[in-house]
């Protein structure tokens, strides 16, 4: 793990200094540079197989970084041992485009399996706060609901949920709207919007130029091998 400064530590939670992407040990991205901050929201576009995808794993420790540096959450790329790797992301939230909700147990089976599985054990405490996060997503009276029973947009939510379980410090989102209706994208887009200016950061991957171009943030484009930044 690095030490950082208490003012980086404090604002910046990804840089990447001329950093490549890897994929199948051959490099998709390289040059990358960039810094993400508490309370930023960052679009990642970009065709299939430009490198969003590949950039959201090397994040959360799932593909190894090529050259250059990079340091997420105060750990260190470079050189995190596999037995710290679950803490970092412990201090992530990821959202699928799938979903990736346990279809056979209930909504709040669904995060407490999850819970149980980063360490919590104490009932109270994981019942009190699967409804602080079902709360948050707005999906208080579907704690004992079945996902076959929930819309599109509400398993996304309960995914959404799922990802803040650990109050993590960077939610990663890998096409969430992308098995949704345009309304439901919408409802789904402000919601991490709103994660975001709660103090985290949220890395948001799309190719839904609707989306988008009804809320422009900043922007790291993916192409051609590298990544271009527009605010």
């Amino acid at each position: 793990m690095v030490i950082l400064e208490f003012g980086e530590q404090m604002s910046i939670l990804v840089k990447f200094e001329n950093a490549t992407l890897m994929q199948e040990e051959r490099p998709v991205v390289s040059g990358v540079t960039v810094e993400v901050s508490k309370g930023e929201f960052v679009y990642l576009l970009g065709k299939t197989g430009s490198g969003k995808s590949s950039f959201l794993k090397t994040i959360y420790a799932d593909l190894p970084l090529g050259m250059g540096s990079a340091t997420v959450a105060g750990y260190d790329l470079n050189t995190i041992k596999p037995k710290d790797i679950p803490y970092l992301r412990r201090k992530l939230g990821i959202v699928f485009q799938d979903f990736q909700l346990l279809s056979d147990r209930t909504v709040g089976d669904n995060l407490k399996f999850v819970m149980k599985a980063t360490g919590w054990e104490d009932g109270s405490k994981i019942n009190a706060r699967i409804k602080e996060v079902l709360n948050k997503v707005g999906l208080e009276s579907k704690e004992g609901s079945m996902p076959h029973e929930l819309s599109g947009g509400e398993q996304q939510r309960v995914s959404i949920a799922r990802a803040l379980v650990n109050d993590p410090e960077i939610i990663l989102a890998d096409e969430p709207t992308g098995n949704l209706d345009p309304e439901t994208s919408e409802e789904i887009l402000r919601l991490l919007k709103g994660i975001a200016e709660s103090g985290r950061a949220v890395l948001f991957a799309t190719h839904d130029m609707m989306v988008y171009n009804k809320f422009k943030s900043r922007t790291l484009m993916f192409e051609g091998g590298k990544v271009n930044q527009s605010n």
